[in-house]
């Protein structure tokens, strides 16, 4: 009588427009998954990996050149303003001193002074608020700068864990087909146990 085989691990491919992406293999007494990336999957997987260390380690550090970038912004921001506070001012001056003196031939007298000592301290109220905006201008700046970088972590990191979270799913569909079939490859063995039992049975009568 024939002495039946044990059975053996049967691998469960899991597979996309009829490629294999994830497979099932036995070695020893482990079952281990693979996950099969394309090459444009791969790419962006690994270019995910190695910006993702090299941004993390700096993402509070600002480099010279950035540094550079943001005071740059920030000269421009304060040349503007101060273009701005001297084209109001400057020709308030000019008439308050056209006027005066048209009246009064000249500015050396107290209504001059007095209107000048509030233009004055407009204007100086003018450039204290330009001081307190460029602080406010600055903190802006580095709030973006570092929002930006926070963004691109978060899209790499997405990246990576859509890519595990694929794997995970294709090797767990992989791992059910294998379970299937070694589930009906043991009913089927166990079938055939049953029938050389009987066999045995009949043969010892």
């Amino acid at each position: 009588m024939s002495k039946l085989s044990r059975p053996s691990y049967v691998s469960g491919n899991y597979k996309v427009n009829g490629k294999t992406k994830a497979s099932t293999e036995k070695v020893g007494g482990t079952v281990y998954g693979n996950y099969n990336m394309n090459k444009n999957e791969k790419a962006a997987y690994d270019y995910a990996q190695k910006t993702l260390a090299e941004v993390l380690p700096q993402v509070n550090t600002f480099s010279d050149e950035t540094l550079k970038g943001l005071q740059s912004q920030l000269n421009a921001y304060q040349n503007q303003g101060q273009k701005t506070i001297n084209n109001i001012y400057t020709p308030l001056l000019n008439n308050l001193k056209n006027d005066i003196a048209s009246r009064f031939g000249n500015v050396d007298n107290s209504m001059f002074l007095d209107k000048l000592s509030s233009i004055e301290n407009s204007r100086a109220d003018a450039v204290a608020q330009l001081a307190q905006n460029l602080i406010l201008q600055r903190n802006e700046l580095i709030n973006n700068e570092l929002s930006n970088r926070y963004n691109l972590i978060n899209l790499l990191n997405g990246i990576q864990n859509q890519y595990n979270a694929n794997a995970l799913n294709a090797i767990s569909s992989a791992l059910s087909m294998s379970n299937s079939g070694n589930s009906q490859q043991q009913a089927a063995n166990s079938s055939g146990l049953n029938l050389n039992s009987l066999l045995s049975l009949m043969t010892a009568l």
